[in-house]
């Protein structure tokens, strides 16, 4: 799987666990230099608190468009950071 945006790669790994429909991918499949922290959280009922990051390609910033859980609960535990997106950022 690779998920990019604005033909950039983000993230690309063989590895992504699947929840919800949403492919997280491993900590090290990233391409850290496009994420910015976030000090965005949401809260899921049986996953956790949710963490974000900004996507940053070539000086455009696409904001809250990837999220992990640092400390899931124990239902989600196999995501425990791993990273997720959306909002235009295309997982193939």
């Amino acid at each position: 799987m690779r998920a990019s945006w604005h033909g950039t790669t983000l993230a690309q790994s063989e590895q992504t666990v699947v929840v919800e429909g949403n492919h997280y991918f491993p900590p090290d499949s990233l391409d850290h230099t496009h994420l910015q922290p976030s000090e965005t959280t949401t809260v899921c009922p049986w996953k956790g608190i949710a963490h974000y990051f900004h996507v940053v390609v070539d000086g455009e910033v696409n904001r809250d468009a990837a999220w992990y859980y640092p400390d899931p609960k124990p239902a989600a535990a196999e995501i425990k950071d791993r990273v997720a997106f959306w909002k235009g950022v295309e997982v193939t």
